[in-house]
């Protein structure tokens, strides 16, 4: 036991740069502590995906990024006649904030980066505008005949490095004829066939979405020597699945005539726009003062990789390996692999924004400690300090160009979370709300989440168990 206490002791430097960070997130975290409430009806649930599992469309497709409708309803109807006008969400996902701002009757502009999630949107807004009663009778046919099981043609699907052999034999060739026999059909019927076939890859094949990664099940044949075998329980076969969420897809869809589901009598689907692209390429070109409110949550820094835990659908969407890796790159630094993206190229008139996001010597102080534990070795990944760093610079950026497209006195809405790297707790909110009071926002609140989040195992393994905050940011425009 004394040599294990003995390795884990933390070498003096590293100590004493501990000892700083937390004096400066603890004075830090009082020059906000009027702003920091806990709100009992910002559940775990109504901030993540499972707020969405029971409402008609939003649960087509389990996007375990996106907080719930209610949330963007819930701030909508907390802020009553002070958004009036556009509402922006800048990582769109898979569009919760445009469509519950839209059943509000509140138009909304999104920006998406990755395609599943713009394919999904533009699903999602044929379906509520364009469907006519013959569209609806031919999904009824697909549904009760199976029109895939007859036809000999198939139309094959690529793959990527990582979704190699991840469906059964049987299943890759019910995929091929579902996608042949949808050929047959018009882009209205053949988007909502895609959109069924996106949401059924998980469930049809040998992996689970599991944080950073796809987990595969052991009898897929690709266990890791030395790892314990993961079952991830029943693997649906394609036809039971496609049926079944066509059924739901369509159900709903028929709602639209009904007052007592998610679309009322008569609702009119308020402008929605999405520009497809990174927020950093695109914000810049917005006008400004355009917006009445951003309701939004970026990608969070806990080094998730969103191409790898959507590349069934990535691969599916038939994107090469190369525009994968591509795409990773374009991403908000959120994955180690992110190299630094020359931000003044984008845009020269971010040099304000960078240098906001060099102030804080809260964050300095971390930095300086993530490269100490680096050149020791403790560190578990050589990549986390860049993606630290380039995370805190790109947000500046995207906090810096919502001041300047929101109308004076709107709010920006924002759910993030904490982090925590080789034992230090990274105080994410109140570092962006530090550096968003010097780009032109007047912090208001920041609203816990009740019950705060572990560390992974690996982390607890080493330093112990420090429970980090998860919370919603709202600021107000100067």
């Amino acid at each position: 036991m004394l040599m294990t206490s003995e390795k884990n002791k933390p070498h003096p430097e590293t100590a004493e740069l501990r000892e700083e960070i937390a004096a400066l997130d603890t004075e830090l975290t009082e020059t906000f502590k009027s702003q920091f409430s806990v709100s009992p009806f910002l559940s775990r649930k109504i901030v993540s995906f499972q707020g969405n599992k029971d409402k008609p469309a939003y649960n087509w497709y389990k996007y375990k990024e996106a907080f719930s409708a209610s949330l963007v309803e819930y701030f909508l109807g907390s802020y009553n006649g002070q958004i009036s006008g556009k509402v922006l969400d800048p990582f769109a996902g898979i569009g919760t904030t445009l469509f519950a701002a839209s059943s509000q009757g509140v138009p909304a502009d999104g920006i998406e980066l990755l395609p599943i999630g713009q394919e999904i949107i533009h699903a999602r807004l044929l379906s509520e505008r364009e469907m006519v009663s013959g569209d609806l009778a031919t999904l009824e046919h697909w549904i009760t005949s199976l029109p895939w099981k007859e036809r000999p043609e198939r139309v094959s699907f690529s793959t990527i490095r990582i979704t190699e052999n991840a469906y059964p034999p049987e299943t890759v060739e019910a995929i091929e004829r579902y996608r042949g026999a949808l050929q047959a059909e018009n882009e209205k019927i053949q988007t909502i066939l895609r959109l069924a076939l996106l949401c059924v890859l998980e469930s049809v094949s040998y992996t689970r979405k599991d944080g950073q990664y796809l987990r595969w099940d052991a009898r897929s044949g690709k266990r890791r020597p030395g790892t314990k075998a993961f079952n991830k329980g029943e693997i649906l076969p394609f036809d039971a699945a496609i049926t079944a969420k066509l059924k739901e897809i369509l159900s709903d869809i028929r709602g639209i005539e009904t007052p007592t589901t998610l679309f009322p009598v008569n609702r009119t689907v308020k402008d929605i726009r999405l520009f497809k692209g990174s927020c950093l390429e695109i914000l810049s070109t917005l006008e400004t003062g355009t917006y009445s409110a951003v309701m939004t949550s970026p990608p969070y820094c806990n080094r998730y990789d969103y191409t790898r835990t959507y590349a069934l659908e990535l691969a599916m969407l038939g994107l090469t390996q190369a525009e994968v890796s591509n795409l990773r790159q374009e991403m908000l630094s959120c994955t180690v692999e992110n190299r630094e993206k020359g931000l003044l190229k984008i845009c020269p008139q971010w040099t304000p924004f960078i240098e906001a996001a060099n102030q804080p010597k809260l964050l300095q102080t971390i930095y300086t400690y993530l490269e100490h534990e680096k050149a020791s070795g403790t560190l578990n990944n050589s990549g986390i300090p860049r993606m630290v760093r380039g995370y805190f610079s790109e947000m500046a950026c995207v906090i810096g160009e919502c001041a300047r497209v929101l109308k004076p006195n709107a709010r920006l809405f924002m759910v993030n979370d904490n982090v925590r790297y080789a034992g230090v707790s990274i105080s994410i909110d109140t570092i962006l709300s530090d550096i968003a009071q010097s780009l032109g926002f007047v912090v208001e609140k920041i609203l816990v989440v009740p019950g705060k989040k572990g560390n992974s195992s690996q982390q607890m393994g080493t330093y112990g168990r420090v429970p980090l905050r998860k919370c919603v940011y709202v600021w107000r425009k100067r």
